[in-house]
């Protein structure tokens, strides 16, 4: 769901105009949300889907202010109503210090005509130690509950005007005075077609007393009913009065069409969440495209303070440095079209996990079926890789152990046969993992250098047989990496390559280091000689944190797995294998 943006390093960061995937390999179980894979196979078919998409559009006013020296940062969770259980859907991002909150994050919702619907939104004010997470791993449990309110998805829809707003309650039949919610519903319009721009601005106003400004831009589309709905903020470029933001990428779904008329406000950043308008101007994405092919400005405007509603032109100019329409794949459509996954899995065996007989041991196998923490993660996301990958046969290594030979391994094939790493499917792996614990011993450090060298090798050698594969390694360990210099030069030279890496922290240590390789925080990976890494290729989990929050392992784990294989593919302009 993007980052979350509840301190003012998130608050300055941009929302909603970066590039998405449109189609994600992991949905909810749930009917609620779109099924890219469903939708594909009534349209392989020519025939229509069974629902239709909408995406709903949050804003509210009044809420209650849960902070002492702030305003709250407020974020909706939606969930719908099924077998009288809530099923999660969406969230939207954390904005930072408001009570009258306009979200950019929209939650997608399949609209079954003939089902009674009920949607339950919670609003909720977002702890400052959940800075820059994403918001999918944020535990709601930890958060201030700001009130609840429920509709039928029917009811929103049947408005001329497709908005409702509902009031929030406490949940408990007690205060109903806690501010409201007006939600939005649209009709998600299916479109490949991709605007890229980047703007930039001069001779801003300056707001600031001892510094210059430091400005963003909000872009919103005008709709007919009247009004306007956010679709993107640009990040915050600081103490700039000529600020240049990085490109934005806004699919035809977001902005209507060319001619719908866009509203694009520069405001001054505030930490307190009190931005101040700079100016504004209404153009169409047609408008903009102008600008860009005449090399022109335009003058940002701001209402005037006098009396009769006139609007002051200002010096402040907005251009158009870049625009370029394209079309843009989704996930579904290289996979539908025979490019692969290939799945690869590398075991932690050192020391530290304990004696594998012992039951207190990470390692310990249970002859009742229970399934250790290793057994779980194999499973979990092995059974939904396998699928991607068509003679699963997947390479599976151990590290940290002394083999057979006396040696301490820092990459070994779990199938004890050195020349050949790998094993059928999954529960070739169960297998083979379990084999391996009886003729290895635990040893150590935690290295992962050798393994994603290994996984890198293969990945690098399918360049030249083939185009439509991409490989994904799992490493589930238990400490504390000793080699985090050699694991992150590892990872910026594969950062070139088809390649993702999960890792699954296990047990009770601290996997800090875990999070510097994720770079969920923005920061890309940079080497000993300051290259930095094409594009981030890990996503990590600490299967602690999953246990006791409301997200399941494989969800949580896969959930970037399909941008960053769009990544690599858009950066190489690799294209889908043409259906015949």
């Amino acid at each position: 769901m993007g980052g979350c943006h509840s301190d003012v390093r998130g608050g300055q960061q941009a929302v909603g105009g970066g590039q998405r995937s449109s189609g994600n390999a992991v949905t909810n179980s749930n009917d609620a949300a779109h099924n890219d894979a469903v939708d594909f196979f009534f349209r392989s078919h020519g025939l229509q889907g069974l629902f239709t998409q909408v995406e709903l559009s949050l804003s509210a006013s009044k809420l209650l202010d849960r902070d002492i020296t702030s305003k709250s940062d407020p974020m909706v969770v939606v969930f719908i109503k099924k077998n009288g259980a809530l099923q999660e859907i969406g969230r939207t991002e954390v904005i930072l210090n408001n009570l009258n909150p306009q979200w950019i994050e929209k939650v997608p919702v399949a609209f079954h005509f003939e089902t009674v619907q009920t949607l339950v939104f919670r609003v909720y004010d977002i702890d400052t130690k959940y800075y820059n997470v994403p918001v999918k791993t944020i535990r709601l449990s930890d958060q201030d509950f700001l009130g609840e309110a429920s509709c039928v998805l029917s009811e929103i829809l049947t408005k001329q005007s497709r908005s409702l707003t509902l009031y929030l309650k406490d949940g408990h039949g007690g205060s109903t005075n806690l501010g409201s919610l007006t939600v939005r519903a649209e009709e998600t319009v299916a479109s490949r077609s991709v605007i890229e721009l980047v703007l930039r601005c001069s001779h801003l106003d300056n707001k600031d007393v001892f510094s210059k400004s430091d400005p963003f831009l909000r872009m919103s589309r005008v709709v007919e009913t009247g009004g306007s709905i956010p679709i993107c903020k640009t990040e915050v470029v600081k103490d700039n009065l000529n600020p240049v933001w990085r490109p934005l990428h806004l699919s035809m779904q977001k902005f209507g069409n060319k001619d719908n008329p866009l509203v694009i406000e520069c405001f001054d950043f505030n930490s307190n969440g009190s931005h101040e308008l700079i100016g504004k101007l209404q153009k169409s994405m047609a408008d903009l495209e102008k600008l860009y092919s005449e090399k022109s400005g335009a003058n940002f405007v701001i209402p005037s303070s006098s009396r009769g509603g006139y609007e002051k032109a200002l010096k402040g100019q907005l251009f158009v440095d870049h625009f370029v329409q394209k079309t843009q794949f989704s996930f579904l459509d290289y996979i539908s079209s025979g490019f692969q996954l290939n799945f690869m899995v590398a075991v932690d065996f050192t020391a530290s996990n304990g004696n594998p007989y012992n039951p207190d041991s990470l390692h310990y196998i249970d002859h009742t079926g229970r399934l250790n923490s290793y057994q779980q993660a194999i499973i979990e996301v092995g059974e939904v890789i396998q699928f991607y990958d068509a003679d699963r046969r997947f390479p599976a290594w151990g590290f940290g152990a002394r083999t057979l030979d006396g040696n301490v391994s820092h990459c070994f094939n779990l199938s004890e046969i050195p020349t050949q790493p790998e094993v059928e499917g999954v529960e070739g792996i169960m297998g083979a993992y379990a084999n391996a614990l009886h003729n290895v011993r635990l040893a150590g450090p935690t290295l992962f250098g050798q393994v994603i060298n290994k996984a890198a090798d293969i990945a690098a050698h399918s360049l030249f047989a083939s185009t439509n594969k991409y490989f994904v390694l799992l490493i589930i360990t238990d400490g504390v990496l000793t080699d985090l210099q050699e694991t992150t030069e590892a990872l910026v030279r594969a950062s070139d390559l088809p390649l993702s890496i999960l890792i699954v922290g296990v047990g009770g240590a601290d996997f800090k280091q875990m999070e510097v390789l994720d770079a969920d925080n923005g920061q890309r990976l940079e080497s000993s000689t300051g290259r930095i890494a094409t594009r981030d290729i890990v996503q990590f989990v600490s299967m602690r944190e999953i246990h006791s929050g409301e997200t399941c392992l494989v969800e949580a784990l896969l959930e970037e797995l399909p941008e960053q294989f769009l990544s690599y593919m858009r950066n190489r302009d690799i294209k889908p294998i043409p259906l015949h």
